[in-house]
């Protein structure tokens, strides 16, 4: 495949630097409230379903340096630019990008807490992208809403937490998921401006089970 034309910009204030493509998806603010969700202590093992370039892994890890994130990415260049940016930002040995599918089996009940930014439109609606970067980042494919929600549980130790940034149009749906794997659940609003509606929702509910987190 063609190599991805990108740019360098950064995140935190400079504090997290970053390569993305210069075309298609580019990170916003998501991740960056996303990553500042997770309840991780030093220890913790954090997994990113949908890892994109890094961006909320290298946030938290930058937040929470006595922690371990792994980053799974459907995207092989997309992957190829997230291990860049983990070397770039120093975080070899405690951050780690593989290439993998949320329908692949993930060894179960490993990780502390999960955390996911997955494509907020369902299949067959919105207007497909030719930039398939950009489409596979904003249109679900063979990997519904569902499939997220399970993988992310299946990966997760009980008493852990499972953390997705969404739309707030499919929250209903998005909380009815979690509430059959967790309890405990906690909405947070995101609003770009004071006084406008909100557009995005973080949604963080706890696995159910004895808590050794």
């Amino acid at each position: 495949m063609e190599a991805l034309a990108t740019t360098d910009d950064s995140l935190l204030g400079g504090r997290v630097r970053l390569r993305q493509p210069a075309q298609g998806y580019r990170v916003a603010i998501d991740p960056v409230f996303l990553a500042a969700a997770i309840p991780a202590r030093p220890g913790s093992r954090i997994l990113e379903l949908g890892a994109g370039v890094g961006a909320a892994s290298l946030c938290l890890a930058v937040r929470l340096p006595d922690v371990a994130i792994v980053g799974i990415e459907l995207l092989e260049p997309v992957v190829e630019l997230a291990r860049s940016n983990v070397h770039d930002n120093g975080l070899e040995g405690r951050v780690e990008m593989r290439r993998g599918d949320v329908l692949d089996s993930l060894r179960a009940a490993t990780f502390d807490h999960a955390m996911a930014n997955p494509p907020y439109l369902e299949a067959g609606r919105g207007r497909r992208s030719p930039n398939a970067l950009k489409d596979t980042a904003h249109i679900e494919g063979d990997a519904a809403l569902q499939a997220w929600v399970e993988a992310a549980f299946r990966a997760v130790r009980p008493g852990g937490t499972v953390t997705f940034v969404h739309r707030p149009d499919r929250l209903a749906e998005l909380a009815g998921l979690l509430s059959i794997g967790g309890g405990g659940m906690v909405v947070f609003p995101l609003w770009a401006k004071a006084g406008a509606d909100a557009t995005r929702v973080l949604v963080q509910s706890t696995k159910i089970g004895r808590a050794h987190v």
